[in-house]
């Protein structure tokens, strides 16, 4: 489920981090006396025994673990250890909440403890399983900026929170942090064909225009990377790039300019001056069957091949033109291919605000349409 993070859910959820810690800080007053009446059997406070729950054995089991802890140094791998299985014994139980009151009393008393990270790791995963997304997304985020990365059972904890991060806070300035992040940190670790293109979408987002281009470029030596939501990723990419390093010299004010402009080579029959109006990359060359470019970095496409009589053309745009596309029928071009539908483009290039909006002939289709 993805989650969107606005400013005014930050404050209520600082608030809300602010009490748990409140009550963290009472709750580990609570354990510590909790701790000294372990070896004592009574049944009569239910406060020296908040944390033991479950079962017989389970009860048991935790009041040994307890015991355990007491007897472990603070922040060494013993007492990590512990900590680690009376939290996941909670885990199993599905009690977060007591796992949540566990960790943050314990990381309150002891803020210097090297597992800290590691410990409010483990709290986020049980504000994910009581469906508290945000609140497990502050405290991803809270791991990454304050507390150094650990390596527990050969994974990073920083990589899983910004695995989780990517997934949760879809604001477009933290997502170029979190897959830069990824790209710098964790190059073995990734699918960097995913990353590159991912962080070119939130650059473009942002308006990073100069940081998406850098992105595409760095993401096509790992063209073939199938990325969910982006069938095209590999042409997008390109078409961006080459698009960007070209001198976009064929382009048009406006849609009436170019089609006239075309309109008039083809009456004149004249294949050298329709190529001129022709775009010099990412020329798309297609039947209406396929689903593929031929050929996704055709700069010419030699016309004069196909010229064999006078060339005609609809009086009116195709109806599936629209504002941002639009299809010209002509016919007359050769046996086998008679009829072209020469395919008009608007720039999407906000990056150079002189050719945005511009319009482009940007390809041709092959046969009537079905």
């Amino acid at each position: 489920m993805i989650v969107f993070i606005t400013m005014e859910k930050v404050k209520k959820l600082k608030v809300f981090i602010k009490i748990t810690v409140i009550i963290s800080v009472f709750l580990s007053l609570v354990s510590c006396q909790f701790i000294q009446n372990l070896n004592s059997d009574t049944e009569n406070s239910e406060i020296d025994y908040y944390y033991i729950t479950g079962s017989k054995e389970n009860r048991e089991n935790l009041k040994d673990l307890f015991y355990l802890l007491s007897e472990e140094e603070n922040g060494s791998e013993g007492e990590f250890a512990v900590t680690r299985e009376i939290a996941g014994n909670f885990a199993r139980l599905k009690d977060y909440d007591k796992l949540i009151q566990f960790l943050s009393a314990k990381t309150i008393n002891n803020p210097a403890d090297p597992y800290n990270g590691y410990y409010f790791l483990m709290i986020a995963y049980a504000f994910i399983q009581q469906n508290s997304q945000p609140i497990a997304a502050l405290y991803f985020d809270m791991i990454i900026n304050n507390y150094p990365d650990l390596i527990i059972n050969d994974e990073s904890i920083h990589l899983i929170c910004l695995r989780h991060l990517i997934e949760l806070n879809k604001n477009p300035q933290r997502q170029v942090w979190y897959y830069k992040e990824l790209i710098s940190r964790f190059p073995d670790k990734i699918d960097m064909g995913t990353a590159y293109f991912m962080l070119g979408q939130a650059c473009e987002k942002i308006a990073d225009w100069n940081g998406a281009i850098q992105a595409y470029t760095n993401y096509l030596p790992y063209t073939g990377t199938i990325i969910p939501g982006f069938p095209n990723s590999d042409q997008y990419a390109r078409q961006q790039v080459d698009f960007s390093r070209s001198p976009k010299d064929w382009t048009f004010e406006s849609l009436a300019a170019l089609r006239a402009s075309v309109q008039y080579a083809l009456d004149s029959g004249n294949a050298r001056i329709l190529m001129q109006y022709q775009a010099k990359v990412n020329f798309d060359v297609r039947s209406w069957q396929q689903t593929e470019i031929e050929n996704p970095r055709m700069t010419t496409f030699n016309l004069s091949h196909f010229m064999g009589h006078r060339i005609r053309y609809d009086p009116v745009l195709d109806a599936s033109s629209n504002a941002t596309e639009a299809f010209l029928r002509t016919t007359g071009w050769t046996q086998s291919l008679n009829t072209w539908y020469l395919y008009f483009r608007k720039i999407r290039f906000p990056q150079d605000p002189e050719i945005h909006g511009r319009w482009e002939w940007a390809g041709i289709y092959y046969g009537e349409k079905f």
